[in-house]
């Protein structure tokens, strides 16, 4: 077995890392600084004893970036069994101010949902090849519905809106991709891991933890490998149990919008995006 994690190189992605490589899975660690991620790696390995740990670096700022790493992963492996999409950046504190990516997009929407959907569907022949497979995307309880007339959020911007929207899409993501993969023994689902974890991007929005990573990571691990999810897809879990996401995400009208926006965006055409979307 062969997992990805993005954002492995700290926090809850690391220690998701950590336990597939001590089950023995092949691991690729991604993160977007080469000298951090090399060392993390180098730890794994001698700690745990796995060899079949390695690093990928990618900078989620830059979509070119992320199919250069689609790249490589795929020009280097023919098989991906999991994809774990956690990478991301949190609200930032309360007087920042609104940050663009190397493609001009508002930050939080192109890190936390631009990138894992490209990367994702770069990816895909080699998860369907894989089958049976599993793409676990983390999300947030904390959602906003999108504002389609200022998605990037010129206007009145607030980070904690930008992430809570970014979270939302992913959600929607899901469900779509949930619906294309149908009966290809491809599953995905959206998880909020827990509230608040002891992790820097916590600390740096200025909060107190609520949880654990080890509660996190539990409830990643839980979508990736417990039998009792085979063939579950399409789903939100609140932590260890399925739950509700906001309401628009199931709104059919506005996850097509969305996602005719996020191929116009990262340059896919709908054959390449699975051709197969649901109407």
């Amino acid at each position: 077995m062969r997992a990805l994690i993005t954002g492995a190189t700290d926090g809850v992605g690391r220690l998701v890392a950590e336990r597939l490589a001590a089950a023995g899975t092949g691991v690729i660690v991604h993160g977007r600084n080469h000298d951090k991620g090399r060392g993390v790696v180098e730890e794994i390995q001698r700690e745990i004893g796995n060899s079949k740990v390695e690093f990928q670096r990618g900078d989620f700022e830059s979509l070119d970036e992320v199919r250069r790493l689609a790249r490589e992963i795929t020009d280097a492996h023919d098989r991906i069994d999991l994809l774990v999409n956690n990478a991301g950046i949190g609200f930032g504190r309360p007087e920042a101010s609104r940050e663009i990516s190397r493609d001009g997009y508002e930050s939080r929407f192109a890190v936390n949902y631009l990138a894992p959907f490209l990367l994702t569907h770069l990816l895909l022949p080699v998860i369907r090849r894989s089958a049976p497979a599993r793409i676990v995307n983390v999300a947030s309880i904390g959602q906003a519905p999108i504002d389609f007339d200022d998605v990037m959020l010129t206007r009145r911007y607030d980070g904690r809106r930008a992430y809570a929207q970014s979270k939302l899409a992913l959600v929607m993501f899901t469900l779509d991709l949930a619906a294309a993969l149908q009966d290809t023994r491809v599953t995905v689902n959206a998880v909020h891991p827990a509230t608040f974890m002891n992790t820097k991007m916590v600390s740096e929005a200025g909060f107190g933890p609520q949880s654990t990573v080890e509660e996190g990571a539990d409830a990643i691990l839980h979508l990736a490998t417990s039998p009792d999810l085979e063939g579950v897809s399409g789903r939100f879990f609140d932590g260890m149990r399925e739950s509700r996401a906001l309401e628009a995400a199931y709104d059919p009208a506005g996850r097509r919008k969305l996602r005719q926006l996020t191929l116009e965006l990262v340059g896919l055409s709908g054959e390449e995006a699975l051709g197969r979307m649901p109407a």
